[in-house]
């Protein structure tokens, strides 16, 4: 239900992006270097979501599109509740590995799913991990509810609204100092995106992506050495996306249709900017 026929039919078509996420831990498995030399051979774009618990895989990995860590709390503490860990040293592998990604040249990211009463305190512990991991972005999400369960202890209570999500983030782009700026956000995904300011030319966000380039960009990696940033694949950040404190929907294209309210009809949705 809600799927376009004709979107459905051109994923069908062709696969153009790959998300290593929800499946264990990736970064482990012994191919995974060949994995993603296939996808970019193929032109399929690459998001690696690790949870910083493998430094000497990381170490080894070859450049991806993009490189999430799982930032799921700031201290050791908190990291051991949330996260349930596996490793007796699991605050130093997660340390090395967040000392690691200031090392990559690709696009990195912080990736924060904020969960009230758990992991939403420790402003200066979490800009602390900022400044060593030197993130190209800081992608922060509300956790979402998916009903009781005996896996997890957590409740609607926990679930933070998207104006809580808001306020934190300008809390903790403040917090982290100089260089981090709210880019964008999506309002129906509870999610706010803080970005380098580098990411910023003459005014313009660029927060987005272009794949085409990266491609070519691995290609030449590949084949002749040639080391390449994250800025040379960065893409202008459509207006309607662009962080506006005022909007009402922030992030929502307004060419799009969505299904809304009791009645399941579709509407047009408003801009992302707040009207003028």
């Amino acid at each position: 239900p809600g799927i376009l026929p004709e979107r459905l039919e051109d994923a069908l078509r062709r696969v153009r992006h790959c998300a290593l996420s929800l499946v264990g831990e990736p970064i482990i498995y012994p191919r995974i270097n060949a994995f993603l030399a296939e996808l970019h051979r193929r032109r399929i774009s690459t998001f690696m979501v690790t949870n910083a618990q493998f430094p000497k895989e990381m170490e080894q990995l070859v450049p991806c599109t993009q490189l999430y860590i799982s930032i799921d709390a700031p201290t050791r503490e908190q990291l051991k509740a949330v996260d349930r860990p596996l490793f007796s040293d699991f605050w130093e592998r997660f340390n090395e590995c967040v000392g690691l990604l200031a090392r990559k040249r690709q696009r990195t990211v912080f990736r924060l799913t904020l969960v009230n009463g758990w992991n939403d305190s420790e402003l200066d512990a979490y800009a602390e991990l900022v400044r060593r991991g030197a993130p190209d972005l800081i992608e922060v999400k509300g956790v979402t509810y998916c009903g009781d369960s005996k896996a997890s202890p957590l409740t609607i209570k926990e679930c933070p609204f998207h104006h809580e999500v808001r306020a934190y983030c300008e809390r903790l782009a403040a917090a982290a100092g100089p260089g981090y700026t709210i880019a964008s956000e999506h309002a129906h995904s509870n999610c706010v995106l803080i970005a380098a300011d580098a990411f910023c030319r003459d005014g313009v966000w660029h927060t987005w992506i272009d794949y085409e380039r990266f491609f070519d960009l691995y290609q030449d990696w590949q084949a002749n050495g040639t080391e390449f940033t994250a800025a040379e694949y960065a893409a202008p950040t459509p207006s309607w996306a662009v962080y506006d404190p005022l909007a009402t929907d922030g992030g929502f294209d307004p060419a799009e249709r969505r299904v809304a309210g009791k009645q399941g009809a579709a509407k047009r949705a408003a801009s992302g900017a707040a009207a003028s």
